[in-house]
């Protein structure tokens, strides 16, 4: 089976046919993130305070236990946290005690646990628990798992939203019923009753006024009848414009918590940054710390940065991760050459999306290569030249955008501040033996 992306997991969560086909899917792309974590999906009844089934994804299948625990037995912090939603909480005391009441199978070491609870109605519906084991490096997978779950809450309030409007068809059918029986009943009533009046000989007069009284009230009743049909067709109207405003309301609010979610980590890593800057003067330290900033914010997997040599046009490799071998630090080009030497001399950024694009550059022709998509960006202060930032193989075959560059420009004021101040391209010249 191909990698499981977005899109491709947000097509299965579109076609899934129930909410275990769609936490099948779920689980497919986790085990592309993380194969030693594991996910299970808890059911809330927010009636009666109650943790009351779990569903756990297991080997193409779901596995359907009852729980039936309350939610009071979670911390209190946690457990505010994940009846508001939206986000992964993290479990930072007992993790593994908790993992375990949510019948989760325990590591042979610490593991984290994250919950994230998904809100319907405006109350709580369900809980979407990640269990992970403990990693020294990178990224965590909850963080990493966070664009697919926001896609599982949207694709399970279209399962509960889809109930809700079965339950409201059905009560409207009942209602309906049961007016038409009982126009039904009176019609009949009103038939049988003018039946009487008309073979009546002895109260000829009495029964024709009476006769034209039965027709009156059956004419209101019919229009009773045609009366209440429209009120049922109405409400049914307005049942599915209400369905249609909550699914775009709930796609513009995902598209608002990714954004969010984004900006925060992009705030998180420049801090970061920012801090190791004030904490030490290790030009080693510090443009390691800026490659990991924009390589870890954008997820790409194969990043570099190159500053501006002490020889008048040209660029040096001061760091990078996930190279082709043989490509050592200090190795220079020529600014005008290559697709970093092109960005430098015209100081314009530039983004490949497509693979039939991405092979009309140099830079790109080895095997190390893997997606069509890259992001080549020139480091300026002060109308300087800094250096060029190189954004290749985005994690999980993603594909960078616009919007990925204005991500980037941000990052790289911060990179060539730094650096800048620091005197980066100087004192790295010196230490790599640039030749």
């Amino acid at each position: 089976m191909p990698p499981r992306t977005l899109a491709s997991l947000a097509h299965a969560l579109t076609v899934a046919n129930d909410v275990q086909a769609a936490l099948g899917a779920l689980g497919e792309a986790l085990a592309e993130i993380d194969r030693t974590a594991q996910l299970a999906l808890v059911k809330y009844d927010h009636r009666r305070s109650m943790l009351r089934e779990r569903l756990v994804p297991n080997d193409g299948g779901v596995e359907v236990t009852a729980l039936d625990t309350t939610i009071d037995h979670l911390p209190n912090r946690e457990r505010v946290a994940v009846m508001g939603g939206g986000q992964f909480v993290e479990f930072t005391d007992s993790a593994d005690e908790f993992a375990r009441l949510f019948g989760l199978r325990g590591f042979e070491e610490p593991g984290w646990l994250s919950a994230r609870g998904i809100r319907f109605e405006g109350q709580l519906s369900a809980v979407l628990v990640l269990y992970e084991t403990r990693k020294i490096f990178g990224t965590r997978t909850s963080e990493r798992f966070g664009p697919s779950a926001a896609l599982f809450d949207l694709a399970l309030v279209r399962f509960l939203e889809h109930d809700a409007r079965a339950e409201a068809v059905e009560t409207l059918e009942g209602v309906t019923q049961r007016v038409h029986d009982e126009y039904e009943r009176r019609l009949a009533e009103l038939a049988a009753g003018l039946a009487q009046a008309a073979t009546d000989d002895q109260a000829a007069t009495t029964a024709s006024e009476r006769v034209v009284s039965l027709e009156r009230e059956l004419a209101r009743v019919e229009e009773h009848g045609r009366q209440a049909t429209r009120r049922a067709e109405a409400v049914e109207a307005t049942v599915t414009s209400a369905v249609e405003q909550l699914e775009k309301a709930h796609i513009e609010l995902a598209r608002r918590n990714e954004l969010l979610r984004q900006k925060t980590r992009t705030l998180y890593l420049i801090d970061r940054v920012l801090s190791l800057d004030a904490s030490t003067d290790d030009p080693r330290q510090l443009v390691d710390g800026l490659l990991s900033l924009v390589g870890d914010d954008m997820q790409a997997q194969r990043c570099s940065v190159m500053l501006r040599a002490r020889d008048a046009g040209w660029l040096y490799l001061a760091a990078a991760r996930g190279i082709a071998p043989g490509v050592a630090e200090g190795a220079r080009i020529r600014i005008g050459d290559g697709v970093a030497g092109r960005v430098a001399a015209s100081r314009e950024p530039l983004l490949v999306r497509d693979v039939s694009e991405a092979k009309q550059h140099p830079l790109l022709r080895d095997q190390y290569f893997t997606t069509g998509s890259f992001i080549s960006f020139p480091l300026v202060y002060h109308e300087d030249l800094v250096g060029v930032v190189n954004l290749t193989n985005r994690a999980m075959y993603g594909v960078f955008g616009e919007e990925d560059v204005e991500r980037v420009r941000l990052l790289g004021l911060v990179i060539a501040l730094v650096a800048s101040r620091a005197r980066l391209p100087e004192r790295l010249h010196e230490m790599l033996s640039v030749r």
